[in-house]
């Protein structure tokens, strides 16, 4: 499971890191500009102004590359739970074409996974509700093996489709979920990249004199909260904006209905 040095972290905490970073890498380029006078007598200010639009370019270039990863990773999680939640009710539909003797195993085991998938979700311990995903996928594929040993027909083969496609499902969500994630080595071309534009911003306005902090401020905070957002996309168990899980819970819900 790929994980990030933000993931142990709240995103309050994550916002006011990224804020403070960037304010002193600000500070460290006004001091280095105010107290070196050979920096001084070699940069002239005129330089810096053409590299900090470069580097601002490149930062805002990056955060724009890497948020279009966060949201196509975010879209494809929401399209796996449509997807998922379509083939578990279509199994549960075909289950009624197979012998009864199969069929009331097969429907309990369906209503078990579909609890089993969104406990996953909001678990603490996703990897115990995975381990019981699988095991819920043996129990139904010995099942409608069974049902298609003993009775070879086109009801037991569509069955078998339909618990295939659920296994296949479960992979793709796992994977989407919880193995593409945003590479470290992005993260670390991000904050390497900020600090130093910050490191820079902050050489210039020390040939100013004044931090000119009113135009600053708002330009980290803005900065900070793309960051923060793109770290929030990349987490899908902890984060702010969280797949819904609604077609689930409506097949939750038939199920629930038919059962009783």
């Amino acid at each position: 499971m790929t994980t990030s040095i933000f993931d142990s972290l709240s995103i309050p905490v994550v916002y006011l890191g990224l804020c403070i970073l960037l304010m002193i890498g600000f500070e460290i380029g006004y001091q280095i500009s105010r107290h070196s006078k050979v920096f001084k007598e070699e940069v002239e200010p005129a330089t810096l102004t053409p590299m900090i639009g470069g580097l601002i370019g490149v930062w805002g270039f990056l955060l724009a590359f890497t948020f279009s990863i966060a949201t196509g990773h975010f879209n494809q999680r929401k399209q796996h739970v449509l997807e998922e939640a379509n083939e578990i009710g279509t199994a549960y539909l075909r289950a009624d074409l197979i012998d009864t003797i199969y069929q009331k195993e097969v429907k309990p085991l369906l209503r078990e996974y579909v609890d089993t998938r969104l406990r996953a979700v909001s678990s603490l311990n996703i990897n115990n509700e995975l381990i019981k995903s699988v095991e819920l996928h043996d129990l139904l594929w010995r099942e409608v093996s069974a049902a298609a040993l003993a009775k070879p027909n086109t009801n037991t083969s569509m069955m078998i489709l339909s618990i295939n496609n659920i296994i296949d499902l479960h992979e793709k969500r796992v994977t989407a979920g919880l193995r593409n994630r945003i590479p470290m080595s992005i993260w670390i071309t991000i904050i390497a990249i900020s600090f130093m534009t910050m490191i820079t911003i902050g050489i210039k306005a020390g040939f100013t004199k004044p931090r000119g902090l009113i135009a600053v401020v708002p330009m980290i905070l803005a900065f900070a909260a793309l960051t923060t957002l793109i770290v929030d996309l990349n987490r899908p168990q902890k984060g702010l904006f969280k797949v819904g899980q609604q077609s689930m819970i409506s097949v939750q819900k038939s199920m629930q209905a038919d059962a009783k």
